[in-house]
């Protein structure tokens, strides 16, 4: 996600965790044509000594680790987005159950850029 409303989510059921994590950043590195940098916060699947061991390869191959200060939400532009999600953007009838939940945060992780859009100025 960037504050250009650009988002790339990956909707899942398994367990995330360092594996999971690593998946993901073996898949920016087939899609990345620049260098870039990905902003984690202080998660454990984000400090692991697994994620400590890969940092220079990949910063070798152009993908840098950002870690956000610990207790920093605001920072988090994910938190950003969550925040408008749970508080602004989901109705209330997509609690009445997990079905309806999931369809309704998948719909708004879909259309986010288009039909709902943040502004980060």
């Amino acid at each position: 996600m960037n504050r250009q409303n650009t988002l790339h989510a990956y909707v899942s059921e398994q367990t995330i965790n360092f594996l999971c994590n690593h998946s993901l950043y073996r898949y920016f590195f087939s899609v990345v044509e620049r260098p870039t940098f990905i902003v984690v916060d202080q998660a454990s699947i984000h400090t692991s000594n697994a994620i400590f061991d890969k940092l220079e390869e990949w910063k070798e191959r152009g993908l840098t680790i950002f870690e956000l200060p610990t207790y920093s939400p605001e920072l988090n532009l994910i938190e950003i987005l969550w925040r408008f999600i749970k508080y602004q953007w989901l109705e209330i009838d997509a609690y009445s159950s997990w079905e309806s939940l999931v369809s309704s945060v998948e719909k708004i992780l879909k259309e986010f850029g288009d039909n709902y859009v943040i502004n980060f100025a």
